[in-house]
């Protein structure tokens, strides 16, 4: 049986280009979902909604989260509400350049 720390630990390997930290840490990541038959569902944002990197990233989740031993499908969805919002530790974070 697929685990929701599986499918976090690839989330984790999945980098945003432009702000250089991965999409769990970014907090878009806003829900995942393992059904019993393997399929993997994540409902995620943007930073933005103009994002040019959107597609790539969405591919990108999808190979690794797809690479999962058992996995039969990854499926994404892509939501704006509620708009991306970053915590004021993520905040800090990025402030000071960890990542």
């Amino acid at each position: 049986m697929i685990t929701k720390e599986q499918v976090i630990e690839k989330l984790k390997d999945v980098a945003d280009p432009e702000l250089h930290l991965d999409i769990w840490t970014l907090e878009i990541i806003y829900d995942i979902q393992i059904n019993e038959d393997s399929t993997i569902y994540i409902k995620m944002t943007f930073t933005t909604p103009f994002c040019p990197y959107g597609p790539a990233l969405v591919k990108e989740i999808e190979t690794k989260v797809g690479s999962i031993e058992g996995a039969k499908d990854v499926q994404v969805e892509v939501v704006f509400d509620p708009p991306w919002k970053p915590s004021d530790e993520l905040l800090d974070m990025m402030a000071m350049g960890i990542q």
